[in-house]
């Protein structure tokens, strides 16, 4: 075998493995996740300040499909959303104000 055939068998090879990423956004106020393997999203506001954190799911296309929140209660809150082969982009954002935290695209 040749070196490029080499590279192309590995390459083959390895990419099923990457068929599943999560995602995850954070700063000092909280996180969103996205569990790729069960279509699941996650966010959690870190900071008892009196503000909550929000999470956002845009597909391109159609605009937000999906609006996830969590502050002022115990725990962090969970949202099941069918991510498709579409583009979609997650955002992040603490309602105190400050900068919105974009993902990259990504489709299943």
């Amino acid at each position: 075998m040749t070196g490029a055939a080499v590279a192309a068998t590995l390459v083959a090879t390895a990419t099923p493995a990457l068929a599943d990423s999560d995602i995850t956004l954070n700063n000092n106020r909280g996180y969103m996740t996205y569990k790729d393997s069960v279509d699941v999203f996650e966010i959690c506001d870190m900071n008892p300040d009196g503000h909550g954190v929000h999470g956002l799911l845009t597909k391109t296309g159609e605009g937000n499909v999906m609006h996830i929140d969590d502050g002022g209660d115990a725990g962090c809150d969970k949202k099941g959303y069918n991510v498709d082969s579409a583009k979609y982009r997650m955002s992040f954002f603490w309602d105190g104000g400050g900068p919105v935290l974009y993902s990259k695209y990504f489709s299943e």
